[in-house]
């Protein structure tokens, strides 16, 4: 998922250089829901991971 989220980062960057706003805004806002996604999986395996394990 890490590697989507980078993916989506270069697109919105190049897009951005090339003058495409429009591609690079969806792309970015890919990139901040992939980057949420990602965030709340990993503070869910923190929290819920350890009491699992006990």
């Amino acid at each position: 998922m890490v590697g989507l989220a980078v993916l989506f980062l270069i697109i919105a960057v190049v897009a951005a250089v090339l003058g495409f706003g429009g591609i690079a805004g969806a792309a970015a806002g890919l990139v901040q829901i992939i980057f949420l996604v990602m965030l709340v999986l990993f503070i869910g395996t923190l929290l819920f991971g350890r009491s699992l394990t006990r």
